[in-house]
């Protein structure tokens, strides 16, 4: 065990922060960035996405100025990101910040991405465009409950970890079963892509859920003053598949009904704002249940942090300390 601990301190040291949409993730990670040296790495997985600056709420052109911002914007719509992209893409954009001389900071609030990171990923085959195209088809045709159920009853195992509701979760689990023979449930049991060669520390969000509620529908009104309408129509006018990540990002379904004339611009944005409140919702679930990093290397902030990220000067204090302490143990990045 000893042995383990020092074999674990010699490695390379990054940090992530994470927690629900609009809990001020991206202004205090550019906050560390500048204190500590480091490059804010994207872990969110719709800010891959070139064409959804403005509704997925990425770090500004002037914010991104002040120090490297990396895996923004990086890929188009019609390319479908999952978590195994993430990860090779991640560990890449590590390292050329570490060829830098910064610290790697991911942020984001995907959970499933960052666990694949941090933990490793069950080593699934990649599945033919084909495939990827009849299962989003389907979803399309039958919508993700039905297609839920017919994933039921193949594959009891891996239905019954996914809510009928979660469309993209569905499709992946009915292609990968459709493209491999065999349930993601199976592959979770074999042998994975291990766990990145990185010692990571936490900052781990979490407010309370009525401010989270707050911030997220003011949130979405300013994206909407900002020009969010007129990026989801450029999206639009593409002729993406429906089915496609992108195009099913919190806001997009809703805003394009919205410019086809199916509802109203306020029930749009509506349902804008009460997809992202769901989702904030699950996230802050998801993230109380899944340890990206042992308690000792999880900082904690559990009071409203706020949009413009307004820290108190103790808070702050004490979490330089805590990342101090971190990156200067045994190593520090140079080393």
């Amino acid at each position: 065990m000893a042995a383990q601990a020092a074999a674990d301190d010699d490695l390379p040291r990054a940090l992530i922060v994470a927690g629900p949409t609009a809990s001020g993730k991206s202004a205090l990670a550019l906050a560390i960035a500048e204190r500590v040296g480091g490059a804010v790495i994207n872990a969110d997985s719709m800010q891959v996405y070139r064409e959804l600056r403005v509704l997925t709420a990425r770090p500004t052109p002037a914010e991104e100025s002040r120090v490297p911002h990396l895996l923004y914007g990086v890929r188009s719509a019609a390319e479908p990101a999952d978590a195994a992209w993430f990860r090779e893409a991640a560990l890449a954009a590590m390292e050329t910040a570490r060829a830098g001389g910064r610290v790697p900071i991911l942020c984001g609030g995907t959970g499933m991405w960052l666990d694949a990171l941090v933990h490793g990923i069950a080593a699934i085959p990649p599945v033919p465009a084909a495939v990827r195209r009849a299962a989003r088809a389907l979803a399309a045709r039958i919508g993700a409950p039905a297609l839920h159920a017919r994933l039921a009853a193949r594959d009891p195992a891996t239905a019954a970890r996914l809510a009928p509701g979660d469309t993209q979760r569905v499709i992946r689990a009915w292609e990968v079963l459709e493209a491999t023979g065999e349930g993601l449930a199976t592959w979770w049991q074999r042998p994975a892509v291990p766990p990145a060669p990185w010692r990571f520390a936490h900052v781990a969000l979490d407010p309370p859920r009525a401010a989270v509620r707050a911030a997220i529908d003011a949130r979405f009104l300013a994206m909407m003053a900002a020009g969010a309408l007129e990026e989801v129509r450029a999206l639009g006018a593409l002729g993406f598949d429906p089915a496609l990540p992108a195009m099913r990002a919190h806001g997009v379904p809703p805003l394009l009904a919205a410019i086809r004339g199916a509802m109203s611009l306020d029930q749009a944005i509506a349902r804008g704002q009460a997809m992202v409140r769901q989702y904030a919702k699950r996230q802050a679930t998801w993230f109380r249940h899944h340890a990206l990093a042992p308690p000792e290397r999880t900082f904690a902030i559990s009071a409203w942090i706020g949009s413009d990220a307004q820290f108190s000067e103790n808070c702050m204090a004490d979490l330089f300390a805590f990342i101090d302490d971190f990156l200067l143990t045994r190593r520090t990045m140079a080393g």
